[in-house]
């Protein structure tokens, strides 16, 4: 305890111990500065310019995100879920909100799930399918970006 109450003593002593003679400003160190600082900014700059994307162009699901009859619960998109009646906003929500599911049967295990949302589920099984989930596809699940 002593110990600390003396080292608290001369660590605020020393905040008013007096300052070590202030540099003089020259032009000569003005410029130093200033191309020192422009050369830090031109390498934050270079670092901030970000790297090209590597889409993938040629994905074999893409038949799976709304174009199509079947739907995969783990990359499509909400509104893929329109065409499908009883299932756009409630159930599609809900299938869009959780996941991503090794089976379509995984679905049913959603919580809040009601019985009206399963029995929908159920009548459009067949055109669902769960594929792995894509990261270019999984981020724009729940809002695409299109609005009427």
């Amino acid at each position: 305890m002593k110990l600390a109450v003396i080292a608290a003593l001369v660590s605020s002593a020393a905040a008013f111990a007096p300052n070590a003679q202030p540099s003089v400003q020259t032009a000569l160190n003005a410029e130093a500065d200033r191309r020192a600082f422009l050369g830090a900014a031109a390498a934050f700059g270079a670092a901030a310019i970000p790297a090209a994307a590597n889409a993938r162009v040629d994905y074999d699901g893409v038949k799976y995100l709304g174009g199509g009859s079947i739907v995969d619960v783990n990359n499509a998109n909400v509104r893929a879920y329109i065409r499908l009646p009883g299932m756009y906003p409630n159930a599609a929500g809900k299938i869009v909100s959780h996941g991503p599911y090794k089976s379509v049967g995984d679905i049913y295990n959603i919580p809040g799930l009601t019985s009206a949302e399963k029995d929908v589920i159920k009548k459009y099984e067949s055109r669902f399918v769960a594929q792995e989930p894509a990261a270019e596809y999984v981020i724009d699940r729940i809002n695409n970006g299109l609005y009427r």
